[in-house]
């Protein structure tokens, strides 16, 4: 049987360890922040209407113009737009990309968006200018092409 020396030690000798446990699990669990108020985020903060991100990602780029390159074949205004938002989202994904852009300069120009294609022809040049590509692309930047 303990006498009350040691009861009173032994419950001395724990009250720090309990100390300790306390101070480590409110450093592991911070208090809760307040949210703002619904009228304080504006309806643009809504994950549906946020931008699209585009990190850098080669193989969705690809993919991208791939699909772009479907709708173009379809030789339809409509599939024109629907390349051309293709290609735009490919040269997003990569902005080093000299085809995506030389086939966004293409799908513009069959949209007869002039500006936009040589835009697109330009960074193309800018991007690759020894390139078949970059090639082309000055081709129908002087208008030979």
């Amino acid at each position: 049987m303990l006498h009350s020396g040691a009861l009173a030690q032994s419950k001395s000798d724990s009250a720090p360890q309990n100390r300790d446990t306390t101070a480590a699990q409110q450093n592991a669990n911070p208090p809760a922040t307040q949210q703002p108020a619904e009228e304080d985020n504006p309806p643009e903060e809504d994950a549906l209407v946020a931008p699209k991100v585009y990190p850098f990602d080669p193989l969705e780029s690809d993919r991208n113009i791939r699909v772009g390159n479907f709708y173009m074949r379809q030789r339809t205004a409509r599939g024109y737009r629907a390349a051309a938002g293709r290609f735009e989202d490919a040269t997003k994904y990569n902005p080093n990309s000299a085809e995506a852009f030389f086939r966004l300069g293409e799908a513009q120009e069959k949209l007869k968006n002039r500006d936009a294609a040589k835009a697109a022809f330009e960074k193309v040049v800018q991007l690759a200018p020894d390139s078949k590509l970059g090639k082309e692309a000055k081709q129908k930047l002087h208008g030979k092409g």
